[in-house]
């Protein structure tokens, strides 16, 4: 018998329940974030302009997420990708998409721009930086890559006087 049951029998009041951290988003929940998105838009016949960069930035995300499994979700850009797919995409497509079409597309919200303009500006500022997530992930491998060449090189590779050294138990 814990303190917990011991105070709840002996005043008849539920001691605070624990918190449960929940479990860090996986791929599967950053995919399932996408494929909603992906409904919204069809649901409310987004127009192309929106479609396709929400596409674009749903593509890149796809792309990028196994490149991050040496990272994992938890670094900086696992984090930014995360949050893209389950928040910052969802959030600003709902937002335009609840609003009356003719309303949202002609009608100025913010000084000259129109709530199609700014969602627009976010969506172009979330593929820039989808984009610069990627090449991140992917110049690391790239740079892997390179250093295995010159490993390589240097192991088997020409030597100062023109030859190669081929045989393998030479340092």
């Amino acid at each position: 018998m814990g303190v917990k049951d011991w105070w709840q029998r002996r005043f008849g009041e539920a001691a605070e329940d624990e918190y449960v951290v929940p479990a860090p988003p996986t791929e599967a929940d950053v995919l399932a974030a996408l494929n909603r998105v992906n409904a919204m838009l069809r649901e409310h016949n987004a127009p192309a302009v929106v479609t396709t960069r929400v596409l674009r930035i749903a593509r890149t995300i796809h792309q990028t997420l196994p490149r991050l499994r040496g990272l994992g979700l938890a670094s900086q850009e696992g984090y930014s990708i995360v949050a893209t797919a389950t928040d910052y995409l969802p959030e600003a497509v709902g937002g335009y998409l609840r609003l009356p079409r003719q309303w949202a597309d002609t009608r100025p919200v913010e000084g000259s721009k129109t709530s199609l303009m700014l969602l627009i500006e976010q969506l172009d500022l979330l593929t820039v930086t989808m984009d610069q997530i990627a090449d991140a992930a992917n110049r690391a491998d790239a740079q892997a890559l390179i250093a295995h060449g010159r490993f390589l090189d240097a192991k088997f590779g020409h030597h100062a006087d023109g030859g190669t050294d081929l045989s393998l138990g030479t340092p």
